[in-house]
C-alpha cells in the first residue's frame, strides 16, 4: 500500500495521572479520527481505565505511573517511586512504538502546557520526530481552560517548546466561552499556531428508562469523597420523593465507598461506575458533580441542571474557572470546595433545582469531529 492510498496514521500520546478526564477526552477524539478514516495508535501511560480507549484504536500501554492530589512526583502501579531505570525503559518503549508506527501526525495531550512530569520521555520523542523523514505534523491537544502556572518561567518554556516543535495547538473549546489567553498569559506569542475545535463532547444521549431525579458523580473518584458525603447527608433535607443515584467512580478508596454505603438511605442507589452515565443525566433533573471538562461536556448535551463543586485542592484553578464561567451565564450553581458541608449542599440543591434547563447555551460541542476535519486540512496543505 502506498503512502497516498493508506489511511493517515496518528500517534496520540496521553498521560493520565489522577483522574480519567484526559484519557476519556483523548479516546473520544481518537474514536472520531477512526470514524473519519484515520489509523490511530493511542499511547497511554496511566493506570488502566475500563472502557478506554475503545474499539478500533491501536493501544500501546506503557508501564503505568500515577501521582497524588499534590502532583508531587510519580509512582509505579505498586507505589514504588519512579527511578531513572524505569524512566529509561518507558522512553525506549515509547520511541520503539513511534518508529514502528511511522505516523503522519503526532498529538501530545496536554504537553507542553502540562505533564512536565513526563518530560523525560516526551523530549526524546520530540527529538525523534524532528529527525524523522518525512517529519510528521505535530499538534498539542489541550483543554479550553488551562491550569495556570505558578512558577516563574514555565509559560515561556511552554512557548519555546511550541515554537520549536509544534505545528498547531488544538484548543478543545469554543472561543465564545473560553479563550486560551484567559488562562495562558503568553498566548499572543503562539497565536499563529492556535486552532479551536469546539468542546469534545459525545452526541446528545437518549434519556435512560432507569430514571433518577438527582445524579451525583465525581469522575474517577480519587478526590470525590467529600462531595459525595455532603450530597448524601444533604439528601435528608430534600424532598424524600426524589430518587438519587450516586456514582462514586472506580478509584474512590474502598473505605470511603463503604462509608457511603453505610450512610446512604434506601432512596439512594450507589454505584462504582455506570457506562450509561450520559443517559442517566439526560433523564435527571439535577446533576451534582465536580466541574471537570468531560462531565460538563456531558451535561451541556442534556437539559439536566448543574450543581458544581469544582476541584481546587493543591492550587488547582481549571475547574473553578469553568464553574464560574457557567455560573455567570446562569447555567450552574457553584459550591466552593472549601465551604462544602451538609448545609451548603442543601441550600445549593434548592437553588439549583430552580434553574432553567441549561442546554448547551450555544457552545460548540462537536470538537472531536472538528479535530478530524482540521487534521485532514493540515495534511492536505502539506501535500500541496
Amino acid at each position: 500500500m502506498t503512502a497516498e492510498s493508506r489511511p493517515p496514521r496518528v500517534f496520540f500520546y496521553v498521560q493520565h495521572l489522577l483522574g480519567i478526564g484526559h484519557i476519556a477526552r483523548a479516546s473520544r477524539i481518537a474514536a472520531a479520527l477512526v470514524e473519519d478514516g484515520f489509523a490511530v495508535t493511542l499511547v497511554t501511560g496511566g493506570l488502566p481505565v475500563v472502557g478506554f480507549p475503545g474499539p478500533g484504536i491501536d493501544h500501546v500501554a506503557l508501564p503505568p505511573v500515577a501521582t497524588g492530589v499534590d502532583f508531587a512526583g510519580l509512582a509505579q502501579a505498586d507505589g514504588t517511586p519512579v527511578d531513572a531505570a524505569f524512566e529509561g525503559a518507558r522512553t525506549r518503549l515509547l520511541l520503539d512504538a513511534f518508529q514502528r508506527v511511522q505516523p503522519d501526525v503526532v498529538i501530545t495531550e496536554a504537553f507542553p502546557f502540562g505533564r512536565r512530569q513526563v518530560r523525560f520521555e516526551l523530549l526524546p520523542l520530540l527529538s525523534a520526530i524532528e529527525a524523522a523523514r518525512p517529519r510528521p505534523i505535530v499538534c498539542a491537544s489541550v483543554r479550553d481552560i488551562l491550569q495556570e502556572n505558578r512558577k516563574p518561567g514555565r509559560d515561556q518554556e511552554t512557548v519555546d517548546l511550541v515554537r520549536k516543535h509544534f505545528d498547531r495547538v488544538l484548543v478543545h473549546g469554543d472561543p465564545a466561552f473560553a479563550r486560551i489567553e484567559d488562562t495562558f498569559a503568553l498566548a499572543d506569542r503562539i497565536s499563529d499556531r492556535v486552532l479551536y475545535t469546539g468542546m469534545v463532547a459525545p452526541p446528545a444521549p437518549q434519556p435512560s428508562p432507569e430514571r433518577y431525579d438527582i445524579v451525583v458523580s465525581a469522575g474517577g473518584g480519587v478526590v470525590g469523597a467529600a462531595l459525595m458525603q455532603a450530597a448524601v447527608a444533604a439528601s435528608a433535607d430534600v424532598d424524600p420523593a426524589l430518587r438519587w443515584c450516586v456514582i462514586t467512580g472506580p478509584n474512590l478508596p474502598q473505605r470511603d465507598f463503604d462509608h457511603l454505603a453505610a450512610s446512604a438511605p434506601d432512596r439512594i442507589s450507589l454505584f462504582r461506575f455506570r457506562p450509561d452515565f450520559p443517559n442517566l443525566l439526560a433523564s435527571a433533573s439535577l446533576s451534582i458533580s465536580q466541574a471537570g471538562y468531560n462531565t460538563v461536556g456531558d451535561l451541556l448535551q442534556t437539559s439536566c441542571r448543574l450543581l458544581l463543586v469544582p476541584f481546587a485542592t493543591g492550587g488547582e484553578t481549571e475547574q473553578t474557572q469553568r464553574a464560574q464561567k457557567l455560573e455567570a451565564k446562569g447555567l450552574a450553581v457553584v459550591v466552593d470546595e472549601a465551604t462544602l458541608s451538609r448545609d451548603t449542599m442543601s441550600a445549593a440543591i434548592g437553588r439549583a433545582l430552580k434553574l432553567p434547563p441549561p442546554a448547551s447555551a450555544g457552545i460548540q460541542m462537536d470538537g472531536a469531529r472538528q479535530t478530524a476535519h482540521l487534521l485532514r486540512q493540515l495534511l492536505s496543505e502539506r501535500a500541496d
